[in-house]
């Protein structure tokens, strides 16, 4: 028995090291023009720091780079066992760094990938992004698939694709569940509404998550996603994560930041005024902070 663990500890340890990116930004640059670049300090895990999330659920077609169809924060406590989460609306009009360009922030994907991501986040919510996860859409359709499903709160009967999702509390599968998040154009709320429900399937995926404890549930996981997820998460850093800040994902927050559409140039923009930047900066900050 201990071989066969050992055995399946070896091949996870593998499997992370093919779906695991060198970090390669060197600083956080602040908005203030007379602040000084500093390093990324790593977080401290076996001290329990607080720290953040970047979530990308990028889609990705061939010969095209592809675009972060669902940018996620997760501010993550352990002295106080919570998580905060919130959605930058994929329009929101902001300068893309490394681009020379105001432009909608999901396009800093398909600019410069990961890293222009990255800066770009950094520098719209003038805060430093610890981690980051990216995940093909079609992988985020496996790991549901392989978690057993996700449930939700569907506020409102809608149809998308020929699917019907009737109102009420509903048990959906990996298919499903894409095309639950990605429906707006039925919604009043628009794109906050379609990122409401993608907050509400994480929600329910972490869930899901802390209660994994099989070794071979995780290898398959692993197996499955490893091609279409890339993080700068150490296999060393999710053993933590796993051992220490399972108690963390009991409690979630969800925010959302303010805006409104505004057509500049006859494209379609989110626009979140500098006041609302500063609150969510704030509320960022303070989760960060507690104790």
């Amino acid at each position: 028995m201990a071989i066969y663990v050992a055995y399946v500890y070896s091949q996870i340890k593998e499997t992370v090291h093919t779906i695991y990116e060198e970090p390669t930004r060197p600083v956080y640059i602040s908005k203030d023009p007379e602040a000084t670049p500093i390093p990324t300090k790593p977080v401290s895990i076996e001290d329990k720091d607080s720290f953040t999330v970047l979530m990308l659920g990028v889609d990705q077609r061939e010969n095209d780079p592809g675009r972060s169809d669902t940018i996620v924060i997760l501010s993550v406590n352990p002295s106080t066992n919570s998580i905060l989460m919130f959605n930058i609306p994929r329009d929101t009009r902001t300068e893309i760094i490394g681009h020379g360009t105001t432009d909608k922030i999901n396009h800093a994907y398909a600019f410069g990938g990961v890293d222009m991501s990255l800066q770009t986040i950094e520098h719209f919510l003038d805060y430093r992004i610890d981690y980051y996860v990216k995940v093909n859409m079609e992988s985020f359709s496996k790991i549901i698939d392989l978690l057993g499903g996700v449930k939700v709160d569907n506020p409102f009967a809608f149809e998308s694709v020929g699917h019907a999702f009737p109102q009420g509390q509903l048990e959906l599968n990996g298919e499903d569940a894409l095309l639950y998040s990605r429906m707006r154009y039925e919604d009043p709320r628009g794109d906050l509404g379609r990122n409401s429900r993608q907050r509400d399937i994480i929600v329910s995926l972490l869930d899901h998550s802390a209660n994994i404890q099989n070794m071979t549930k995780i290898q398959s996981i692993l197996d499955q996603v490893g091609s279409g997820v890339k993080t700068n998460v150490t296999f060393d850093e999710m053993k933590t994560f796993a051992t220490k800040y399972r108690s963390v994902i009991g409690h979630v927050d969800t925010v959302e930041i303010k805006g409104s559409g505004k057509t500049i140039d006859k494209i379609w923009y989110y626009i979140v005024q500098p006041e609302e930047v500063e609150h969510i900066h704030n509320m960022l900050k303070e989760h960060q902070q507690a104790k």
